[in-house]
């Protein structure tokens, strides 16, 4: 591996990849874009999901976005007293998702908080181009640029919607005062800040999009320095590493103190980089960015993303897919949460492979949608596999923390992931009730509906109505838990439906054309060690101690028959006032060592991942991983 290492690195440095592109700046044409994505977004409010998901979406945007209090998210920018904290970030999270929300629904109350939120901060600019936290004297230091990126994401994605020139130059003035400090010559920008750098160095991302937007050939110059300082000695060698094929959670040793830069395995971070450097691959079009960040991704699939879609103890990459089932120190972060769904949503775009878009799915089905308070207020900061559900506090002597200003950006992210355009039509990517519209020829507006509870049933009807008869695909995701899937078209069977790809129909359709597709959303059982898991389509489940049968915890065994797990749906909720839940199961279980007692068969319920200890209530235990009882004439 050392050896191997070596050979990676040396072809990293020797890459033509260092060849700058020149831009010529405003007024001259666009900066080239090397790679186009596979699939890319519909524009606007094109999509409106309803059903579950599409009220969890509008009780976040109610209850949380427009809810927010923005001033509060402004005055760490106008006090500059910080030399330690992050502040600074809280604002570019809450914009970036309050501008996608505008986006999705195109409310005006919520442009005019926007568009004032902007105002406000942008009175905060010093005359060098400076909006920050931090005192004079502090710059760099500890969460100062990581603050900067999410400004300038904030300030880009405000540019996007409204073509505000003064808001455009406040992020170049932004980023040529940090071109001041940070560069050849100046800070090396991977011994600022925390954790090998990767915070600050996660400014990659709206340095190239600031790049895309103006041509300014400087913007592309720091994009790619940053990139090289990745591979120096003291960098995290984010490309070089993941090409040699090191595990994310083993490319440094464990630092002697945990939150420090010696602390290389960061999860959130380390992702960010990812992104920002999925936005220079599309403008170089250098093979070893993309590569890298896909072989990356796989060991982050394969090694740390646990049952519920995420990952992470105490913020960091800890081989947690073997270790899910043990109880660990602040598992999940919510945060990582949102940050593994747009990396994945990323590429998705770009490689239009539905790998990513099953991690997608179950991300949302589970872990985001466990972090969420019911009615949308606020988000956990970490959200167990076991125990009770619980806020985290607030953070840098504010009323919010981390979390809670960027899951709403992976809310945000369903409408847009729920449909993608591609060359010859349409990928149809998150199933639920919902109604799309795509433009597929410039006089051709196609509507598309779901009818659909799924996944707590197994059929979606899609109904497709073209203005006029047009010939296109819809690419249908088929997730690769689905072995035994059926489809026709307008009530007449349509061939082999295959997991684990995307099924495309290829006809020229006319109004009134309907699909109806049918996913395999049988019980599955997911088994490490002597713990065990169930599992139906992409939702997991978990016991709940509100239903008052039993102890979660106890040890107990499946009890298989011909045809699987027989798995029932409820009807009626069993909790009475203790509680909504959204899926409710049940089915026998073999409790206990001992085959002689009686009675040791007893029927269970099981909630959805997401609905077990939603009332945030202590007293509330739930459990995903159960504990097997060992049968050693098995072995």
């Amino acid at each position: 591996m050392h050896k191997n290492y070596l050979i990676v690195i040396t072809l990293f440095l020797i890459s033509p990849w260092n060849t700058v592109l020149s831009g010529e700046g405003p007024g001259n044409p666009k900066p080239v874009i090397r790679v186009k994505d596979n699939m890319t977004p519909l524009s606007g409010n094109s999509v409106h999901l309803t059903g579950f998901l599409g009220e969890k979406i509008d009780l976040c945007i109610k209850n949380r976005i427009k809810a927010q209090d923005v001033p509060v998210l402004i005055d760490p920018f106008r006090n500059r007293t910080e030399t330690r904290f992050w502040q600074s970030e809280f604002w570019g999270k809450w914009i970036t998702s309050a501008i996608a929300a505008y986006r999705y629904n195109n409310d005006k109350a919520l442009l005019a908080i926007i568009k004032k939120a902007v105002s406000d901060l942008l009175a905060t600019q010093s005359p060098d181009g400076y909006i920050g936290n931090y005192e004079a004297g502090s710059h760099l230091k500890e969460w100062d640029v990581w603050g900067r990126k999410y400004t300038l994401l904030g300030l880009i994605s405000y540019f996007d919607i409204s073509g505000d020139q003064n808001v455009l130059k406040a992020a170049i003035d932004l980023t040529d005062h940090l071109l001041t400090e940070v560069g050849p010559g100046k800070s090396n920008i991977v011994l600022t800040g925390n954790y090998r750098g990767m915070p600050s160095c996660s400014i990659l991302e709206p340095i190239v999009l600031l790049y895309r937007r103006t041509g300014e050939a400087r913007f592309l110059d720091f994009a790619e320095y940053i990139v090289r300082q990745w591979e120096t000695p003291e960098g995290p060698g984010l490309i070089s590493k993941a090409l040699s094929g090191t595990d994310v959670a083993l490319r440094f040793p464990k630092p002697e103190i945990w939150w420090t830069w010696e602390n290389g395995g960061k999860a959130y971070e380390m992702m960010s980089c990812y992104e920002g450097l999925l936005e220079l691959y599309r403008i170089t079009g250098e093979p070893q960015f993309l590569q890298s960040v896909e072989m990356a991704v796989e060991n982050i699939m394969e090694k740390e993303i646990n049952i519920a879609g995420s990952g992470s103890s105490d913020e960091c990459w800890y081989h947690g897919h073997e270790n899910q089932i043990y109880p660990a120190y602040h598992t999940m972060e919510t945060c990582v949460t949102t940050t593994w769904m747009k990396l994945c949503y990323n590429l998705l775009q770009l490689t239009g492979k539905s790998v990513y878009a099953d991690q997608l799915e179950k991300s949302t089905y589970n872990a985001l949608l466990a972090s969420m308070k019911p009615d949308g207020s606020t988000f956990a900061k970490y959200s167990p596999l076991e125990g009770f559900r619980s806020l985290g506090e607030g953070q840098c002597g504010m009323p919010i923390n981390c979390c809670v200003a960027n899951a709403p950006r992976a809310f945000l992210l369903l409408p847009a992931f729920a449909i993608l355009k591609t060359d010859r039509g349409m990928a149809i990517n998150l199933y639920c009730q919902s109604e799309m519209n795509i433009r597929y020829e410039e006089n051709n507006m196609v509507k598309i509906r779901q009818i659909t509870d799924y996944p707590v049933s197994d059929s979606i009807v899609i109904e497709v109505t073209p203005e006029r008869e047009g010939a296109f695909d819809v690419n249908l995701r088929i997730p690769a838990w689905s072995e035994v899937n059926t489809l026709s078209i307008n009530g007449k069977p349509s061939g082999e439906v295959k997991a684990g790809t995307y099924k495309p129909i290829s006809r020229t359709w006319k109004k009134g054309d309907r699909i109806v597709l049918k996913l395999e959303l049988k019980a599955r059982l997911e088994k490490l060690d002597n713990r065990y898991a169930l599992v139906r389509g992409p939702v997991v489940l978990a016991r709940d101690s509100r239903f008052r049968d039993g102890f979660v915890d106890e040890t107990s065994s499946v009890i298989m028959k011909e045809g699987g797990i027989p798995l029932k749906y409820e009807l009626r909720n069993p909790l009475g006032n203790e509680g909504e839940m959204w899926m409710r199961f049940s089915t026998d279980l073999e409790f206990g060592t001992n085959q002689e007692i009686r009675e040791r068969i007893r029927n269970v319920r099981f909630c959805d991942y997401a609905s077990a200890g939603n009332r945030w209530d202590s007293r509330d235990r739930f459990q995903v991983w159960l504990t097997g009882t060992v049968d050693t004439k098995e072995k």
